[in-house]
């Protein structure tokens, strides 16, 4: 008799304790679950957003990237010697930076900071000298000795806030 007591005591203890064991273990799947499916969301939203950043730039630009195979230039060394060349003009010296038409107000010099390169003709750019900031519209050519020509087309300058 006292067997079979302690034999359903055993049991019973046995049953509650993993009851609670894939209670919790159901809580965290569902956990897990929620978890993955707001993380799923996020990644869509952030390849959605992905997508449109990348809308205007060469690297998406099938037209543009065909258009320089058809004349012959390596697309892969192309690309970055425009972005390059344009970078290379904040290697200057004196006041006056070669593309952005304005003069620096502090004591350092205005330096083009980030480049985003359009299409086979396009380019936009932001400037900055530490303090004033703006951006220009540039367009770009290759000449037949295969030299890049930078042609300043719009630019502004913040105001200082």
């Amino acid at each position: 008799m006292y067997l079979f007591i302690f034999s359903v005591l055993l049991i019973v203890f046995q049953y509650a304790n993993s009851k609670s064991i894939l209670d919790k273990y159901e809580k965290d799947i569902a956990n897990f679950k929620i978890t993955i499916a707001e993380n799923e969301e996020k990644i869509e939203v952030l390849e959605n957003e992905n997508f449109e950043l990348n809308t205007f730039t060469i690297n998406k630009n099938e037209e543009a990237l065909t258009y320089f195979e058809k004349n012959g230039y390596d697309v892969e060394k192309l690309i970055p010697a425009i972005r390059d060349g344009l970078y290379d003009t904040n290697n200057y010296h004196g006041e006056d930076h070669p593309i952005v038409p304005f003069v620096s107000m502090t004591e350092a010099k205005l330096m083009i900071n980030q480049v985003r390169i359009l299409n086979h003709k396009w380019i936009i750019a932001n400037f900055s000298d530490g303090e004033y900031w703006g951006e220009i519209f540039v367009t770009y050519e290759i000449d037949e000795n295969n030299d890049l020509k930078y042609n300043l087309e719009e630019y502004f300058l913040y105001p200082k806030s």
